[in-house]
């Protein structure tokens, strides 16, 4: 099944965040972020697991980052990403996987959808949604409009914190005006958590890799 999007003016998108000549998967996956959070039931496994976050809010980390992930109003997934090496990040993401803002040292980025993104949830395994939007940021003009690209190639599991958690492999393609392909990967994302626990970049290739959240618990009050 696919979905195009005419999108409506009064609602956001996600940021686009392109691949660089020279850029190191970590430089990457900083301007990506790796998910949003919000609670669920999703992982596999039954017992007493500390994975299996119950209130609408957590940590999720790896070496060199921790994320604290809120649900705020309309959908959207408030993600405070603090980095050993790089200055903190501030995002905000619709349902946990499209990025509409961002603000850290490095500037202020908003992406203005010309759709309702709440049609696009929840997630099916097969279908592809396009995205049309415009980048906003306040040291540059926009020139063109561009477009982000779902496709949920299907279902997988993936391991976080000892646990199994159910996820959709969600390909995401960004494109210029011109129909040239900026930047493109993975997300495996858990609709039960609404968070992208991981993405994998250069997916076929042998440069092929994994960036990924390896524990998660609760964020107190």
């Amino acid at each position: 099944m696919t979905i195009d999007i005419a999108m409506n003016v009064c609602q956001l998108l996600p940021a686009l965040v392109f691949a660089r000549n020279g850029e190191s998967h970590e430089e990457r996956a900083y301007r990506h972020g790796i998910g949003g959070f919000a609670a669920g039931r999703c992982c596999v496994c039954r017992s007493m697991c500390r994975c299996e976050v119950r209130e609408k809010r957590g940590i999720l980390a790896r070496p060199g980052i921790q994320s604290e992930f809120r649900p705020v109003a309309g959908g959207m997934i408030s993600v405070a990403n603090t980095y050993e090496s790089q200055s903190p990040q501030k995002q905000f993401l619709f349902a946990g996987l499209i990025e509409v803002f961002r603000d850290s040292d490095i500037g202020r980025l908003a992406m203005i959808p010309f759709s309702d993104l709440r049609k696009l949830f929840p997630l099916k395994a097969g279908t592809k949604s396009t995205i049309e939007f415009v980048e906003l940021s306040p040291a540059k003009q926009p020139k063109a409009t561009k477009t982000l690209t779902l496709v949920v190639e299907g279902k997988e599991t993936f391991s976080l914190g000892g646990c199994k958690y159910n996820v959709l492999a969600v390909k995401e393609t960004f494109k210029n005006g011109a129909g040239e392909t900026l930047d493109t990967c993975t997300a495996l994302y858990a609709p039960d958590l609404q968070a992208s626990l991981a993405r994998r970049y250069d997916e076929g290739t042998s440069a092929e890799s994994v960036n990924g959240y390896e524990t998660i618990k609760p964020l107190a009050e």
